[in-house]
């Protein structure tokens, strides 16, 4: 019977780290059997066979691990989908790039394991996640100017989801109408316009590598930057901010709105701190932060 329990996948290889996560959070992640080599949330994924990077993967392992199902993520995973489709296999490709878009992907695997309810469950926790952030930095006296650092060379700012949560945790993002477009290529900044648009606060994500705060206020000009003479320089890392999925919606919230209020010498609820590492300039120390508890939407 198709709305039998046993109809839907039981055998999911996820190539990127959201939609694992996201499983996890559902209560479904035995239905997983492999992962990108990349994945680090949460951590008990790592044990999880690794199948993938974030462009190539290794199809003979994919194909040995007898999947029913596979997703992946954007056109930059085309090449492999495509592999994938001709070697039989069932993929779902997902292409969020908002807020929005983040949580009907939740949705979505949801309701492709027969989850739909607890999906909504935990949909409705991140949303609550976002309103407790946008009340909290509603307060705030003033909404610093911010420059989101996706890649240092080229320059390229931030996508939209990051740039939605900027927005919701009291930041005002100096190139808003870059947002829309999906490619980085297509948001690449002159230097010399940043100067121009003179953020206050200077956030870096480098895709995995790690933020260089010197090669920042090195560049031509920079010191006339206020985040730069006002040392308002931080960094997230990439697995909390540019991760399209649960990660961004929490931890990399609460990140940026705790940044946001520190460069405005604002105090925020300790229930809304960061719960796991930041940026050494923001003098969190472990006792700030909240008590962390694991969220599972898994029926029973």
């Amino acid at each position: 019977m198709i709305d039998d329990p046993a109809s839907y996948p039981r055998r999911i290889i996820c190539l990127t780290e959201e939609t694992t996560e996201t499983l996890y959070l559902l209560g479904e992640q035995e239905r997983i059997v492999g992962v990108s080599g990349y994945t680090v949330r949460p951590p008990e994924a790592r044990q999880k066979p690794k199948v993938s990077a974030f462009i190539n993967a290794r199809f003979d392992k994919i194909l040995a691990l007898e999947p029913d199902l596979v997703l992946a993520f954007s056109d930059l995973q085309a090449d492999i989908v495509a592999e994938l489709i001709r070697r039989g296999v069932t993929v779902m490709t997902f292409n969020q790039r908002s807020v929005t878009d983040i949580l009907e992907m939740i949705l979505t695997v949801g309701r492709l394991v027969g989850g739909e309810q607890n999906a909504r469950r935990l949909v409705a926790d991140l949303e609550g996640e976002l309103n407790a952030i946008r009340n909290s930095a509603v307060r705030f006296a003033h909404r610093p100017r911010v420059l989101f650092e996706e890649w240092y060379d080229p320059l390229i700012s931030g996508i939209r989801w990051v740039e939605e949560l900027i927005e919701a945790a009291g930041g005002e993002c100096i190139f808003p109408e870059l947002r829309k477009h999906q490619g980085a290529k297509n948001r690449i900044v002159n230097p010399a316009d940043v100067i121009e648009r003179d953020p206050e606060v200077i956030i870096g994500s480098w895709c995995g590598r790690a933020v260089k705060k010197e090669w920042i206020r090195k560049r031509e000009g920079w010191d006339r930057i206020s985040a730069v003479r006002s040392n308002h320089i931080y960094e997230i890392k990439s697995s909390y901010i540019l991760q399209p999925g649960p990660a961004a919606l929490t931890e990399g919230l609460r990140q940026v709105h705790a940044i946001l209020a520190h460069a405005i010498n604002h105090k925020i609820d300790q229930v809304l701190l960061p719960k796991e590492r930041t940026d050494p300039a923001l003098s969190l120390s472990r006792s700030d932060r909240p008590f962390e508890q694991a969220l599972s939407f898994k029926d029973g």
